[in-house]
């Protein structure tokens, strides 16, 4: 049986439409584990999503997210199979078919911290959604990445200003770490103050991986009628990381704003080819989890995975 623990959080909250709805989260337990994470549901809506002038107007349906940036002590139950097991809430799972993370050479996080709370980094987006894929295998849910246009609804969280808390860059210390109050390092997730739909660290700590392929027109690329977008990767680079990280200043933490996956993250790999698992220039990126509403079967879960990793 799945255990799960499902709160209300009683707070009427505008949705972009100018509906309101509140706010579901649930703890899921990872099987065979004491870890778990929280969810939260956000309600369908229309936003419009852009920075600094340019925005376009794009509906998506509900969706589940995580509540913090994917951590450390839940990465490793994938990354080493001696902290997985069987145990599993769908059929037929089994810990050694799990293709794993290879061993980094060295300390990719540069000593800013692992266990305890701190986001998972360093990481490929193939790495990532490989993540997803095996916690979607124990659990029998989809969980994947978000798209961008999920991504910059659930950190707008309602708003239509620069940052979440509105457009004084003075009020960033209350609600992210980034270049001037980070001390060069990441910190433990949820320390700093969520947005209005509960959601810690969407700007700054670590950028955040998404699901497209990065274009530059993106916004130019969408239609009147924008459902739900996602553009489909072509190859490995670039994909689209948001929310910037410890290392940026206050004007890279903006809701709107978009990055790109860059080759030179891989630069100090000896590996020929580069590493599937690794970027040893990355220790300011990680991800974060959604996971959809409608469900899926394995082998559509397996067609999709399929179809966005590309090497």
């Amino acid at each position: 049986m799945r255990r799960r623990v499902i709160f209300l959080l009683f707070l009427c909250l505008p949705a972009c439409s100018g509906a309101y709805a509140q706010v579901r989260t649930e703890t899921v337990r990872i099987p065979g584990s004491d870890k778990a994470f929280p969810l939260a549901l956000l309600p369908a809506g229309t936003f419009l999503m852009g920075d600094t002038g340019a925005s376009h107007a794009v509906r998506l349906d509900s969706f589940w997210i995580g509540v913090y940036e994917v951590r450390y002590d839940e990465f490793a139950l994938f990354q080493f199979q001696h902290l997985d097991s069987d145990s599993a809430y769908a059929p037929g799972f089994r810990a050694d078919a799990i293709a794993r993370p290879s061993p980094p050479y060295y300390d990719f996080t540069y000593g800013r911290g692992k266990a305890g709370g701190y986001p998972a980094t360093t990481m490929t987006q193939q790495a990532a959604l490989r993540y997803c894929q095996w916690l979607s295998d124990k659990t029998g849910d989809f969980y994947r990445l978000p798209t961008e246009a999920e991504w910059e609804y659930a950190c707008r969280a309602g708003t239509s200003t620069a940052w979440s808390w509105g457009d004084d860059p003075a009020q960033a210390p209350e609600y992210a770490w980034f270049y001037d109050n980070s001390s060069g390092a990441y910190q433990k997730t949820g320390t700093k103050k969520p947005n209005s739909w509960g959601l810690y660290d969407m700007h700054g700590n670590v950028m955040e991986w998404c699901l497209d392929f990065y274009v530059a027109d993106y916004l130019q690329r969408l239609d009147s009628a924008s459902v739900n977008p996602l553009i489909y990767p072509l190859k490995k680079h670039s994909r689209t990381v948001r929310g910037g990280s410890f290392e940026d200043d206050v004007a890279a933490l903006r809701a709107g704003l978009r990055r790109k996956s860059e080759p030179k993250w891989q630069a100090r790999d000896p590996q020929i080819p580069k590493s599937r698992w690794w970027n040893p220039e990355s220790p300011f990126l990680g991800f974060r989890l959604v996971r959809e509403c409608r469900p899926a079967t394995k082998s559509q879960r397996d067609a999709f995975f399929e179809k966005v990793i590309k090497d």
